[in-house]
């Protein structure tokens, strides 16, 4: 471990055992380093698992319950450590002299400009990131845990700044009374999550972090294109990230997403980019001190000061007091009360639109390049142009999405011309908010609408009748997306498409965007159907199918990226897996779902944001060039023979599985699965339906409580049976140790096993598995979990698991031993909560202890669904 990264963790951890002791005595603190020695004793092989549960058996529940809260407090403040050590090596890595940083998009821009040829400007021109945030429920942690450790961090980043001694001892104390105030904070919400609760959690990542960040990633690109007078030019840069956010808008399944939650999600989103724009404009209004005499206005800029002026005379008096004989700065402050006053909808004063501000930005820039301050031009105030031109008023796109299912009874009843359901109704009040936001804001803000299960082109032109049902003044315009989650759907998804070019309502929405189109793929359900192999292999397939299509009915696609956090949904490295997709699927354009967790551990710190959109950048710029496209392709047509032998044998082992009788009550009773719901991590239920089978089970679920029994079963199972089927039980690894090097697709499903294999552990998945009274089931588990883990270290050419990742194995195994002692004592709680408990105040101490282990073990894997 690095020495910057150990003093931390030290540090951290130290002032946490203080706490321990000031709370619940010596003993507290001795009982949870005993139990700490004891995972790492039992992971050297120097004492037996059994004598782990002895000593947690031994506890009485309530020490049980501080034990568990410690290693999950912990595990919050290691995290911290660790993400401040990812910013400082961030830093280091960024010195003026070195070579650009690996997978950065000045790396990109040097080496599609090596290879000649006008490609650069074509892909640049093209280049499109779309993130959009969900609130699938995978982030574990109640909003005050995030903001008390968010404090911790600030205080920490503080001290490592080598203050003097006398502010060093007043951050030590600082941070010693947050780490108390967090060991002493409820670690679990009590009380169920709504869908407003979940836009304004996401809000506060659009608040510390997008929003600052934003102007910064495409100084980055600017500087890489042309280094000369950045900053003191016009940009070579468009913005091209465009944030989407399903928070709010996502009704699939959810019955507590209304039309009227959809109408207050966007306001809350308004709300929060009108107050960032107004503080942004404010701030460089007031540092704008250029006088006329140095810097004189622009006829056009005297012009518009002066119709100000007729119209708000108070106002501008006002200003020009605090600010006299500096015209540039006045308008801008002026500026910054009208968007003061659109917030809070002041119809005198307010901006119609973002195009009305961009319009008088633009005016002072070109008013201030007239005047030969390049510089003030292309500076703070571009930022500010960008920041608009990315966040409009509205912050995010608020997409819809809805059953296909629901949508057809809702039809039916429109044409049947009889009463109307609540749902029908709630359908039909959706359409016309979507219409009123459009008003609102403008079409961007909300227009798409994904429609899950989409199994014919019949399901898209559904939607589009029910809005038009509302009357040619009332509907909104739509682009409707269709979403394929199963492996008949994904095959049958350019069908689909082919469809949907025969809709009238789809024809003219083409001939509106100049002919774009976006399909939306399915990675969580795919997977939970299919198993991760065979699902990652049909999806490749879709993408090659759908890209031939767009190809030949000139259509410029979008292929829109359902991923979750987790291996086993889809989740992973997001650059490897955009330099994974299929030649051509890219195209200069990515859109991908950013779920739960993965927000803020990839957008909660300015640093780490930045650097995950460089990564993600540089990756479509990447795929996109000739170079990297001709090589997949080539090794695509040269392994797919072997890589679809591997498919029928992985798809046929995981079939088998969970199509075994009681799979389904078995999987239930070895794993925390209905106990998870009692998080509340998420306003919408774990089953999209009452019924208990397993094909109701959302996947989020279903990843979650695998994760949490040390199996990580959604990562891996099926693809050790598909290797041995074509290497003679690894006995001729030699085909597939040359796919390994020479395809993208390949190397990403087998990285992606072994690092979900790196964070299971079989000694606990044993625990877990025998509580099912199935020992023929948890036999079929190990084995192939066995069969697998030997073959990926064999083809890969690795010793151990994570052998050539450093970082993130020496990550794994600080973790390990910290999520076994949670691990043990969850399954103290979960074996006698299975064996059925009479006394209710024992039964709330067991549940409590799980719940409080179910969170610690999300924190301490980083993974939850």
């Amino acid at each position: 471990m690095p020495e910057p990264l150990r003093r931390d963790v030290r540090l951290l951890g130290a002032m946490l055992g203080d706490s321990l002791v000031e709370y619940g005595g010596r003993e507290l603190l001795d009982d949870v380093e005993r139990l700490r020695h004891a995972v790492i004793a039992a992971r050297r092989g120097e004492t037996g698992i059994e004598d782990v549960a002895a000593l947690v058996d031994g506890w009485s529940l309530e020490r049980a319950e501080q034990v568990a809260r410690a290693f999950t407090v912990y595990f919050h403040l290691t995290n911290l450590a660790e993400e401040h050590h990812r910013v400082r090596t961030l830093r280091e890595r960024d010195t003026r002299d070195a070579e650009p940083v690996r997978s950065s998009v000045e790396a990109a821009v040097e080496e599609i400009r090596a290879a000649g040829g006008d490609r650069l400007a074509e892909v640049i021109e093209g280049l499109e990131f779309r993130p959009v945030f969900t609130a699938h429920p995978t982030e574990a942690r109640r909003r005050a845990v995030v903001t008390a450790i968010q404090r911790i961090s600030d205080l920490l980043t503080r001290l490592n700044a080598e203050p003097g001694a006398g502010e060093s001892d007043e951050l030590e104390r600082r941070l010693r009374e947050e780490i108390d105030l967090l060991w002493r904070t409820a670690l679990r919400r009590h009380a169920q999550m709504d869908p407003l609760d979940e836009v304004r959690t996401a809000m506060a990542a659009f608040d510390e972090t997008i929003f600052r960040v934003v102007p910064r990633i495409y100084r980055s690109l600017d500087a890489a294109l042309d280094p000369e007078r950045a900053g003191a030019r016009p940009p070579r840069v468009r913005p091209y990230l465009r944030f989407g956010s399903w928070i709010g808008g996502d009704r699939d399944g959810n019955p507590y997403v209304t039309a009227q939650v959809t109408r207050e999600a966007v306001m809350i989103q308004a709300d929060h980019v009108l107050l960032g724009l107004e503080h942004a404009c404010t701030r460089i209004g007031r540092e704008l001190t250029v006088h006329e005499g140095t810097t004189p206005p622009s006829a056009a800029l005297r012009n518009a000061l002066a119709a100000a002026r007729t119209g708000q005379p108070g106002r501008i008096r006002e200003i020009a007091k605090r600010s006299p004989e500096e015209p540039h700065r006045q308008f801008l402050l002026y500026a910054a009360d009208r968007i003061a006053a659109t917030r809070e909808r002041d119809a005198d004063l307010a901006y119609g639109s973002p195009d009305d501000l961009l319009a008088d930005l633009r005016l002072v820039q070109d008013s201030l390049v007239e005047a030969g301050a390049d510089r003030q031009a292309y500076g703070k105030l571009q930022d500010l142009i960008w920041q608009v031109e990315t966040f409009g008023f509205h912050l995010a796109e608020l997409e819809i999405r809805q059953h296909s299912e629901l949508h057809e009874k809702a039809l039916a009843e429109l044409r049947g011309g009889g009463e109307r359901s609540e749902m029908t109704e709630e359908i039909l009040d959706t359409l016309r908010v979507v219409a009123w936001i459009q008003r609102r804001f403008g079409v961007r803000a909300c227009s798409r609408y994904v429609v899950s299960f989409t199994r014919s082109e019949q399901d898209i032109a559904n939607v589009h009748e029910l809005a038009a049902s509302l009357g040619a003044d009332h509907a909104p315009v739509l682009d409707v997306i269709p979403l394929f989650e199963t492996g008949e759907d994904l095959e049958r998804a350019p069908a689909v498409l082919e469809g949907m070019l025969a809709i009238p309502a789809v024809q003219r929405r083409l001939a509106g965007t100049g002919r774009r189109m976006e399909v939306m793929l399915g990675y969580s359900d795919s997977a939970k159907q299919l198993g991760p192999t065979s699902a990652t292999l049909r999806l490749y397939d879709t993408q090659e199918a759908l890209t031939a299509w767009a190809a030949r009915n000139d259509v410029k696609l979008t292929m829109f990226h359902g991923r979750g956090g987790s291996l086993g949904r889809g989740g992973g490295p997001a650059n490897r897996a955009i330099l994974a997709q299929a030649p051509g699927s890219v195209a200069g354009r990515f859109k991908v779902t950013e779920q739960g967790e993965v927000i803020f551990a990839r957008y909660g710190h300015p640093q780490i944001a930045r650097r995950h959109v460089e990564q993600v950048t540089n990756a479509i710029l990447m795929a996109s060039t000739d170079a990297v496209q001709d090589r997949a392709r080539e090794a695509a047509a040269r392994f797919r023979p072997l890589a679809d032998k591997i498919s029928d044998a992985a798809r046929a082992a995981f079939r088998e599985l969970i199509e075994t009788e009681g799979f389904a009550e078995w999987f239930a009773r070895v794993s925390p699965l209905e106990e998870i719901a009692e998080l509340r991590i998420g306003s919408r239920p774990s089953r999209r339906k009452a019924a208990r089978g397993l094909e109701d089970l959302r996947a989020i679920p279903w990843v979650f409580a695998w994760t949490q029994t040390r199996v990580n079963l959604p990562g891996w199972y099926g693809l050790g049976s598909g290797l041995a089927a074509v290497s003679g039980d690894g006995a001729d690894l030699g085909e597939l140790q040359e796919a390994y090097d020479a395809w993208p697709l390949f190397a990403t499903l087998l990285d992606n096993a072994e690092m979900s294999l790196a964070k299971s552990d079989r000694a606990i998945a044993e625990r877990y598995l025998a509580l099912g009274g199935r020992p023929e089931m948890a036999e079929a588990v190990l084995a192939e979990y066995d069969r697998t883990r030997s073959l990926v270290l064999a083809v890969t050419g690795h010793q151990r698991l994570l052998e050539n990742r450093k970082v993130l194995s020496r990550a794994v195994e600080l973790r390990n031993p910290y999520v076994d002692a949670l691990s043990h004592l969850q399954l103290r709680a979960l074996s006698a909560l299975r064996d059925g408990v009479t006394d209710e105040a024992e039964r709330g101490h067991l549940e409590e202890l799980l719940l409080l282990s179910v969170n610690g073990v999300a924190a301490g894997l980083q993974n939850t669904g």
